[in-house]
């Protein structure tokens, strides 16, 4: 299934437009902030908080670096008149990392002084390994400024164990997940059991260490492992939460909310979806199963 998975994946470029659109509209919440908005206010409706993703990494230009800053405060303003219960995720190369790393700091910096004025919360997101160390000193340096911001680890990586110990030193707020970008064997584990064991001790060390936690997963095997954890620590309902991304496994979201669990959704918009949904399916051929269904009228 795995080669043709791969298959289908690199032959994502080929698929018409419009196909990806209708594929992509249970994942994207649309391409405008009202769109956005409107998903989240039916989120809390079913119990469940929201992150906000504007979409836009890889840009090229300084300029797109602040229309995405300018962006994210018009989120942060919009979520306050509608009442709406989210935070905002952020990846650092859409606020200029790949460019200038001091316009990125500016950026993010500002994100995170208009986030604080609003109560609010920012997930600065994981990139592919070229961008790991940055990211996390960012995260670090921005944690002793401000305490509204928080980091992503990928279980995947071979690093990870040792970032989860850095973090950790300094309670810093982590999402884990098992992450999707392509990496070489040398930095990332390969096998899929090793990836789901590792991921349960790098939760394990977090939560040991009174870290809040975002247990980024669908996979109901480190769900029920995170359940267990939680149960042996004695840990409340407000000192972590699970998170999902949006569309995916919502019957296994509505049981987690209904037996009590915190449940955090990520709401990605923005003008950029094609180009989201495209690299999403080609960094995680098994996404492209569901591209196979759509395209075949079985999903």
């Amino acid at each position: 299934m795995g080669i043709i998975d791969r298959a289908l994946a690199e032959s994502v470029r080929v698929i018409p437009r419009p196909i990806v659109r209708k594929i992509s509209s249970r994942y994207i919440a649309g391409s405008t902030l009202e769109d956005a908005l409107a998903t989240i206010r039916e989120l809390n409706e079913r119990g469940c908080k929201a992150t906000v993703d504007v979409l836009g990494e890889g840009i090229r230009h300084k300029s797109q670096a602040i229309e995405t800053l300018n962006e994210y405060k018009r989120v942060l303003e919009a979520l306050d008149e509608h009442g709406l219960e989210s935070g905002i995720s952020v990846k650092l190369t859409a606020l200029g990392l790949a460019l200038d790393e001091e316009l990125c700091r500016a950026n993010l910096e500002e994100i995170l002084i208009s986030a604080a004025a609003h109560g609010r919360f920012v997930r600065v997101d994981m990139e592919d390994s070229p961008y790991t160390s940055a990211t996390l000193d960012l995260v670090l340096e921005m944690h002793r400024r401000y305490g509204n911001v928080g980091a992503v680890i990928q279980a995947y990586l071979r690093r990870s164990l040792e970032d989860v110990e850095r973090l950790a030193e300094h309670k810093v707020s982590v999402r884990l997940c098992k992450g999707i970008y392509d990496e070489p064997r040398r930095l990332a584990y390969k096998d899929f059991d090793v990836v789901r064991q590792n991921y349960i001790l790098l939760l394990e060390r977090l939560m040991e260490e009174g870290c809040y936690v975002g247990i980024a997963t669908h996979d109901e095997y480190l769900v029920w492992h995170a359940l267990r954890i939680i149960h042996r620590l004695g840990l409340s309902p407000d000192e972590y939460e699970f998170q999902m991304l949006l569309g995916v496994d919502e019957e296994l979201r509505t049981i987690l909310v209904e037996s009590g669990q915190r449940m955090r959704v990520y709401v990605p918009y923005g003008r950029q979806w094609y180009e989201y949904s495209t690299r999403r399916l080609q960094e995680n051929p098994k996404i492209a199963t569901y591209v196979a269904k759509g395209v075949l009228g079985l999903g």
